[in-house]
């Protein structure tokens, strides 16, 4: 089996949450805060609901669906739903220089294993740090193929290896987890976004699920081939995997650091298109007839989402047009701004009719490193005003505050729970590190 990936569960399975350093875990702190304001809300989508109802039936117990009412389910069942929810919106975070939604993919899992086992908070806190490393290392080293979308893939794997840390495997039982998983790896395409097609969120969700599942197959004692890593990234679901380099500047730097979040509701690639444009509209202030036009050039994954008659909710948060003529109606481009209504209101899909998008070769150079975007508003009266950027905020340049995150949180764990428990629940992460057993977390959501 590889050296690299050996060395990698190694560092899983002996790391404590005491030798990772204070700013790494305050930022895991805000990572989980995030993830479960997102899980909150997009347990609220429809096809989530009726997902939960028609598995109800069937449910058994010891963990918590963070929905409505907060239903009780198996844990592999609850880490599905849970990472299912927080896939459908379009708003969780990611890593910033390689494909992947790592927390979204790993924290459902964990939660889930936590709770059933009344394990401590500082036990959750660390295995999403060392998972989010390995998810972090593995989509660096390894070249996805041109369509594959990341949920389901090189996230699943750390999810399998979280899972084993939570439970306290020894570093040959993370490895194994990891390998196994490898049989578990999914195929999803970018061309499901486009389409429309919700079952991308499944995918995401599986990583939830195979991060409480793999565990399980490593007690009961099934094995898997020494180089199951390296052909399942390397040959398989990806045409080639580097090795070397996996465990570079192991313990000093940290991927979930390295992270982006999100504050407006549609897919990261077009985040700083849309602050050009919002740039622009606050210094012409113009009505949404008053606009002839809306250039933007982009680099090429950008450049594609330009489907300006996205055919549902999901698809059009991969519609850059529509997401701009949302924000020029109605002010903001967040979730409550991009919402169903939004797809048939007659203001938006004239606009965004007039919305333009083209490549720049020299900002497709340069991406993923940064994502640059550059946007021209043409108005009737004929004034023209352009902006641009070379990458968009919450990147390293400029990242979100503090604040602006809490925020966001409490705006989504809002949808589902009264403002003072939304408080509460915030105080009750801020101090997660403390927590004698996860099952605080869940209480606190029942209390009322």
């Amino acid at each position: 089996m590889g050296r690299q990936v050996e060395a990698l569960a190694q560092f899983v399975a002996k790391t404590e949450w005491e030798d990772i350093p204070e700013r790494v875990q305050r930022h895991a702190k805000l990572v989980f805060l995030d993830t479960l304001g997102v899980v909150l809300a997009g347990g609220e989508r429809p096809e989530i609901t009726r997902l939960r109802e028609r598995l109800a039936s069937t449910a058994g117990t010891g963990a918590t669906v963070y929905a409505r009412g907060c239903p009780a389910h198996d844990p592999r069942t609850a880490a599905l739903l849970n990472g299912i929810a927080g896939r459908a919106i379009e708003l969780c975070e990611g890593l910033r220089l390689v494909s992947g939604q790592a927390a979204v993919q790993i924290l459902p899992g964990l939660l889930a294993i936590a709770e059933h086992e009344a394990l401590r908070g500082r036990e959750l806190l660390a295995a999403l740090v060392l998972g989010y490393e390995v998810a972090g290392r593995l989509a660096t080293a390894f070249t996805p193929r041109p369509l594959a979308h990341q949920n389901g893939q090189a996230s699943l794997l750390a999810a399998a290896a979280a899972g084993a840390r939570v439970r306290r495997m020894s570093a040959d039982e993370v490895s194994r987890a990891m390998r196994i998983a490898t049989t578990l790896v999914l195929t999803p395409s970018y061309t499901n976004v486009v389409a429309g097609a919700t079952t991308l969120n499944v995918a995401g969700g599986m990583s939830s699920f195979v991060g409480a599942f793999a565990p399980d197959l490593v007690f009961a004692g099934f094995e898997a081939q020494d180089d199951a890593v390296e052909e399942a990234l390397g040959s398989l679901v990806g045409s080639a995997f580097k090795a070397q380099g996996l465990t570079d500047d192991l313990g000093s730097r940290w991927h979930i650091t390295e992270n982006y979040f999100r504050l407006y509701a549609c897919c990261n690639p077009v985040h700083g298109a849309l602050d050009c444009l919002q740039t622009i509209l606050a210094k012409l202030r113009p009505r949404p007839e008053d606009i002839e036009r809306i250039d933007v050039e982009t680099y090429r994954f950008a450049s594609v989402m330009r489907n300006a008659d996205p055919p549902n909710f999901f698809a059009s948060k991969y519609s850059l047009p529509h997401v701009a003529a949302v924000m020029v109606v109605r002010g903001k481009a967040g979730h409550a701004e991009v919402n169903d209504d939004a797809l048939s209101d007659p203001r938006i899909a004239a606009l965004r009719q007039r919305v333009h998008i083209g490549e720049d070769a020299g900002m497709s150079a340069v991406a993923p490193r940064l994502r640059p975007a550059r946007v021209t508003v043409t108005l009737n009266d004929g004034r023209r005003m352009t902006e641009s950027r070379m990458s968009h905020r919450g990147d390293f340049n400029e990242p979100f505050e503090e604040h602006e995150l809490r925020e966001k949180f409490r705006e989504l764990a809002g949808l589902v729970l009264p403002a003072a428990q939304v408080l509460e629940l915030e105080g009750a992460v801020d101090r997660c590190e403390e927590w004698q057993s996860v099952r605080e977390l869940p209480q606190l959501l029942r209390a009322r």
